[in-house]
């Protein structure tokens, strides 16, 4: 399972990001982010798994699967753009903690340094997930190629 968490948030962090936040309940197979969807607000599994898949046509890839403490959204939200990929309930209930880009922005703007640690965190995410993906990447291409 990916380490989506947020590594370098603090105690009073969280307490000023909860407080901001509004849990959201899913039940299995509903969509938490909607591929394509804008991205203006991100999310962090607090209950459940959720899957993060990627749609082509009528075919879906899953990409990674999110648990407790793992954000989603972070990219488009970091982007100011559209979700590449959407992320779906896979238990029959998972809880998430949906936080508005508007109330972060405006607790970075109150709180500096916590904007600091959080873009750092979200880093180290992204830097995970880039690594992750290209081992796997390097496996899949390794168990395609023809042996001679």
């Amino acid at each position: 399972m990916p380490n989506n968490r947020l590594p370098h948030l603090t105690s009073d962090d969280w307490t000023l990001i909860n407080s901001k936040a509004r849990r959201c309940v899913f039940k299995a197979g509903e969509e938490i982010i909607h591929q394509g969807s804008f991205g203006d607000r991100i999310y962090i599994v607090r209950k459940g798994e959720a899957c993060v898949q990627l749609g082509i046509t009528s075919h879906h890839t899953v990409l990674a699967t999110l648990g407790p403490d793992d954000i989603c959204g972070d990219m488009a939200f970091l982007e100011k753009g559209r979700a590449t990929a959407a992320v779906i309930a896979k238990d029959a209930e998972v809880e998430a903690d949906e936080i508005t880009a508007d109330d972060l922005r405006e607790i970075f703007e109150a709180f500096p340094r916590l904007a600091s640690r959080f873009y750092m965190s979200l880093a180290v995410v992204l830097a995970r997930r880039l690594r992750d993906t290209s081992r796997e990447l390097g496996r899949v291409l390794e168990i395609s190629r023809p042996r001679s």
